[in-house]
């Protein structure tokens, strides 16, 4: 009988557009093998009326399914990136990502204005501590409120008149067709996209060696690369949901260049530095340790810290 390995995904029109990509990229390299979703409800499926931030860690859509995982009802789970703990359970790992999409963060709003041309009348609806601290550095006076669903909910609050704009990641609305929406893409020298933003992400359990041999052929490297450094700065500077942080990083001539930054929750504090280095995984992983180390240098716990 033909080996069918179990894909774990939440159910959402997204995840379940990167669990199939995930799903043929897999299918094409080993045709002989059968390749089979398996939806998973997490906590943040289940809890649509609270603000991220005040309901838990970014454990919120992964927990369930890395208990799967555990438990070995599932063979490896499809993340986006973004929302992976930057530490993973015992037992189980990051085994391969896809290529990077759009990182960006996109601005949809009323009138396709953009953000320069949005004012303290508009009401800009985002869930995010990091886009709302980025906003309201940029304008102290930015009316925000709080949204929460799957891209087509808060697509469909927007029209309805629930805000005259709102800030999603660019790839999102892309992968779903979407991109109509979108008024502009931010420019992550103003606006810096979250860590690993737009990257499709892979786990498995450590010691699954059948599955991680798969799942080596299909990992991209650059995306890999970009994605454990925008990680590195995450777990070394020790942030979460609740806390405003952002990362970047972008390739040119074979190096890599990290953008960085941490805000206070009301944007009036905030740090930004970057750093450059070769195009390998550990250089990229011990200059983001250097730039995360030069930040909590120059203050990046006090901000943190003044949060809790």
């Amino acid at each position: 009988m033909a080996k069918t390995v179990k894909i774990g995904t939440r159910g959402s029109k997204l995840a379940l557009y990167q669990a199939n990509r995930t799903k043929t990229a897999l299918e094409h390299q080993f045709p002989q093998y059968t390749f089979q979703l398996e939806i998973i409800r997490t906590k943040g499926d289940k809890i649509l009326d609270k603000a991220l931030s005040k309901i838990g860690d970014k454990g919120l859509f992964t927990k369930e399914i890395e208990q799967a995982l555990l438990d070995k009802t599932i063979d490896l789970a499809v993340h986006s990136m973004k929302d992976l703990p930057s530490i993973f359970p015992d037992g189980l790992q990051l085994s391969a990502v896809l290529e990077r999409g759009e990182p960006r963060d996109a601005l949809v709003s009323t009138g396709k204005r953009t953000l320069s041309e949005l004012t303290e009348k508009d009401i800009i609806a985002t869930s995010s501590v990091r886009r709302r601290a980025q906003l309201l550095k940029i304008n102290p006076r930015f009316q925000i409120v709080d949204i929460r669903g799957n891209v087509d909910t808060r697509i469909n609050k927007w029209k309805s008149g629930y805000c005259t704009a709102t800030i999603m990641a660019a790839a999102g609305l892309e992968r779903l067709g979407l991109e109509e929406n979108i008024t502009e893409k931010m420019d992550p020298a103003q606006f810096l996209p979250a860590p690993a933003q737009g990257i499709i992400a892979i786990e498995s359990r450590e010691k699954d060696d059948f599955i991680n041999g798969l799942l080596s052929q299909i990992n991209h490297s650059e995306s890999w690369i970009r994605g454990k450094a925008e990680y590195t700065f995450l777990e070394t500077i020790q942030g979460g949901c609740q806390i405003p942080i952002a990362c970047y990083s972008e390739v040119n001539h074979g190096q890599l260049t990290i953008h960085g930054m941490v805000l206070s929750p009301d944007g009036k504090q905030s740090l930004a530095d970057q750093i450059t280095c070769r195009l390998t995984e550990n250089d990229a992983v011990e200059a983001a340790r250097q730039l995360a180390h030069s930040f909590l240098q120059r203050g990046a716990l006090q901000i943190i810290a003044a949060i809790g």
